[in-house]
C-alpha cells in the first residue's frame, strides 16, 4: 500500500476515534471531555465510569462493527456485482432477517426468551443465501451474477409480502416492536453483543481485505481476472457468501439499517478511485463512523426520546446520494 493511501486510512481512523470520544460525551446527560477519559482510563466518578464503559461504550462500539460490516459488505457487493449502485440488501439478506424478527415478536418469542429475536432474525438470514443461491443455481450454470441479483430482488419481494401477512396478526404492541426493529436500533446493545458480533466479524472482514486483488481484476472482467490466474467462480461465491453473512450479523443485533453499504462504498470511491485495496479497508472505517455519527444523532437530537437509526441513515443518506450522484454527473 502506497503511504498517500496509508495516510488516507490514519485520517479515516482518527475522526473516528474522535467519534467515538464524541459519542460517549454525548447524551441525556452530557459528560465533559476530560470526565470521558478518566471514565475510559478507569478514573473518576462512578456514575460517570457506569454511564460510560456500561452504557455508551458497547453501545458506541456495537454501531461502529455494524457499520463497518454494512460498509464492507457493500463494497464487496458492488465489486461483485460491478455495479456502484449496488448495496448490501439488495440480494434479500435483511428480508430474511425481518421476516424471523418479526415472527419472533408476532409469536411472542421475544417476550419468554429476549435473545430469541436476533437469533431468529439471524436463521431468517440464513435461509434467504441459501434460498437465493439454490435458485441462481437452479436458473443458470455457474455463479452468474446478474441471476444472482434477479433472484435476491425476488426472495425480498416475497419476503416483504410475508412480513405484510405476519403483522396483519400482530396485536398492536407487537406491530409497534416489529416496526421499531425494522427501523434498527442499538438501544439494546450491551457488552455481549458487541464481543460476539467481534469474534464473528474479525475473521470475515480479514478474508475479504485479503480478497482484495482478485476483486480488482473482477472489475476489469472475469475473462481477464481468469487469465491472470484468480479463479473466478470460487472467489465471487466466497465473497458473496461472506459479505452475505456480515449483513446477515449486522442485522440481527441492530434491525435493518439502509444506505450505510450504499453510499459509503461509493462515496470513497468518488473520492480515492476503485483500488479495493484502499476502498475496502476505508469502506469498513468510514462505514463504522458514519453509523456511529447516525446513532449519536438519533439518541440526541428528541432527548429524552430515541429515533430510529435507520430513519437517521435515510434522512440523511438520501440527500447525500443525491449530491454524490450529481458531482459525478458534473
Amino acid at each position: 500500500m502506497s503511504a498517500r493511501n496509508a495516510f488516507r486510512l490514519l485520517s479515516l481512523a482518527l475522526l473516528l476515534a474522535a467519534a467515538l470520544v464524541a459519542s460517549i460525551a454525548f447524551g441525556a446527560a452530557e459528560l465533559p471531555l476530560r470526565a470521558v477519559i478518566d471514565a475510559l482510563s478507569g478514573g473518576g466518578e462512578e456514575t460517570t465510569r457506569t454511564i460510560v464503559v456500561n452504557l455508551r461504550l458497547p453501545r458506541a462500539v456495537l454501531a461502529i462493527l455494524v457499520g463497518g460490516a454494512l460498509g464492507l459488505a457493500g463494497a464487496v457487493f458492488q465489486a461483485l456485482l460491478r455495479n456502484p449502485l449496488a448495496e448490501p440488501y439488495v440480494l434479500g439478506v435483511s428480508g430474511g432477517a425481518a421476516v424471523g424478527a418479526v415472527a419472533a415478536v408476532v409469536l411472542g418469542w421475544n417476550l419468554r426468551a429476549p435473545w430469541s429475536l436476533p437469533l431468529a432474525a439471524l436463521g431468517g438470514a440464513l435461509f434467504a443465501i441459501i434460498l437465493v443461491l439454490r435458485i441462481a443455481a437452479r436458473a443458470a450454470r455457474g455463479f452468474d451474477t446478474r441471476v444472482l441479483l434477479l433472484a435476491g430482488v425476488v426472495v425480498g419481494a416475497f419476503f416483504h409480502a410475508v412480513i405484510l401477512l405476519l403483522l396483519t396478526f400482530a396485536t398492536a404492541e407487537a406491530y409497534r416492536s416489529a416496526g421499531f426493529w425494522m427501523m434498527g436500533s442499538f438501544a439494546a446493545a450491551d457488552w455481549s453483543a458487541a464481543l460476539l458480533l467481534v469474534a464473528y466479524l474479525a475473521p470475515a472482514i480479514a478474508v475479504l481485505l485479503m480478497m482484495a486483488r482478485p476483486l480488482n481484476l473482477l472489475a476489469v472482467g472475469e475473462e481477464t481476472a481468469l487469465y491472470l490466474g484468480t479463479r473466478v467462480e470460487r472467489v465471487k461465491l466466497a465473497s458473496y457468501l461472506i459479505a452475505s453473512l456480515l449483513v446477515a450479523a449486522g442485522v440481527a443485533v441492530s434491525g435493518v439499517i439502509g444506505f450505510v453499504g450504499l453510499i459509503v462504498p461509493h462515496g470513497v470511491r468518488l473520492m480515492w478511485g476503485s483500488d479495493h485495496q484502499l476502498l475496502l479497508p476505508a469502506s469498513v472505517l468510514a462505514g463504522g463512523g458514519f453509523l456511529l455519527v447516525a446513532d449519536t444523532v438519533a439518541r440526541t437530537v428528541a432527548a429524552p426520546a430515541e429515533l430510529p437509526v435507520g430513519v437517521v441513515t435515510a434522512l440523511v443518506g438520501v440527500p447525500l446520494f443525491i449530491v454524490l450522484l450529481t458531482r459525478r454527473a458534473v
